[in-house]
């Protein structure tokens, strides 16, 4: 099983809500999510927890794809422009700094359009556990 099938299978809540893992190499990640009526808050534009969810599932991809398991200790995010329903929001993750205990990870999220929608950065804890995988795609 590759990290891509790991995290796609594995992360229940992600692909629950709509999220694909769309590419992983080292030190990046890229991850989709089509904004459906289900994603919207009562203001009518696209909650933040399926911004943060779709932001996560890329993290996730980047500090995991040293092929060491790697939990997420700290995110912040900022919101810059709001999504509606039919709006393809793409989470582009990058390994800022590849610590050996403590990576940092920005994500970039854009829609179809290229337009800067959310910024969030994370910060992780690489356990000592390699995982039991078979590459990253």
């Amino acid at each position: 099983m590759t990290l891509k099938d790991f995290l796609s299978q594995g992360d229940r809540f992600a692909a629950h809500a709509g999220c694909i893992l769309k590419e992983v190499r080292e030190g990046y990640a890229r991850a989709e999510l089509f904004v459906t009526p289900d994603h919207l808050n009562a203001g009518g534009v696209c909650q933040g927890g399926a911004f943060f969810t779709l932001a996560d599932i890329a993290l996730a991809a980047v500090m995991n794809s040293r092929e060491q398991l790697t939990f997420g200790i700290e995110n912040n995010i900022v919101f810059l422009k709001s999504a509606k329903v039919g709006d393809t929001l793409i989470a582009e993750a990058t390994e800022v700094f590849n610590h050996h205990k403590i990576p940092y990870v920005d994500v970039r999220i854009t829609n179809q359009h290229g337009e800067l929608c959310c910024v969030v950065t994370g910060l992780a804890y690489r356990k000592a556990a390699n995982l039991e995988i078979d590459g990253l795609e």
